[in-house]
């Protein structure tokens, strides 16, 4: 059963979260971290992916503390907005409401996250100093650049695509360089291509990343 929940965070802020839950015994706690657009069809399409691998899933509305029932797609201006958006959400706010959703879906053993664009910058400053959470995994967080004097202190894996316009592959190479304990991997695509709704899918590399995923969660999280 697919619903969307209340979370409370440390400094007592609510926010909403979409929670999957598998159709038997869990495999482990799953976060999806959003990317700039909130969690809009294709981030609940992922957690419910999650789930049916056997994982009970949370996608946490963490953008709630700037604009609530953030539902974005993939047009020129939604990307405006939520680049606009993205520049009021503190770090240290996130990595608290990254962890309330973490604790909820603790029920169902260890637990990871899996996060997109700046929800993969926000998987990797939340495994800087998480308490909550057993492995980490980041696709195209180019916003880690900003962040590379945090470092990760769980297992992590990166997803990067080395035509990515958001960020020069030199940068990718100095992140990777600074977190040489992680599992990390270049595809001959651009930003964006696990989202099947974007023209900037690209399938190989998805496939094979998602197939990595998969291999690293079942390592990090099996009870």
């Amino acid at each position: 059963m697919n619903t969307w929940i209340k979370l409370e965070s440390r400094d007592g802020f609510v926010l909403d979260a979409y929670l999957a839950r598998p159709s038997g015994t869990p495999v482990g706690g799953l976060v999806i971290l959003p990317e700039i657009f909130g969690v809009n069809s294709h981030i609940r399409d992922v957690t419910e992916r999650y789930a049916a691998l056997g994982y009970l899933a949370i996608a946490p509305a963490v953008f709630d503390r700037v604009e609530r029932n953030l539902d974005l797609g993939y047009t020129e201006d939604d990307v405006r907005k939520g680049q606009a958006l993205m520049k009021h959400v503190a770090w240290d706010t996130a990595i608290d409401d990254v962890e309330a959703a973490g604790r909820r879906v603790s029920e169902a053993g260890n637990v990871g996250i899996v996060g997109y664009c700046w929800g993969g910058a926000a998987a990797w400053a939340t495994a800087a100093q998480t308490t909550t959470f057993r492995c980490a995994v980041s696709y195209y967080g180019n916003a880690i650049a900003t962040l590379m004097d945090r470092k990760p202190k769980i297992p992590m894996m990166l997803h990067w695509g080395e035509e990515d316009h958001l960020i020069s592959k030199e940068k990718i190479l100095q992140i990777i360089s600074s977190a040489p304990d992680a599992e990390s991997f270049i595809y001959p695509t651009g930003h964006g291509f696990n989202c099947d709704q974007r023209s900037l899918y690209h399938e190989e590399s998805a496939r094979l990343a998602n197939e990595r995923t998969r291999a690293f969660l079942q390592t990090h999280l099996s009870n």
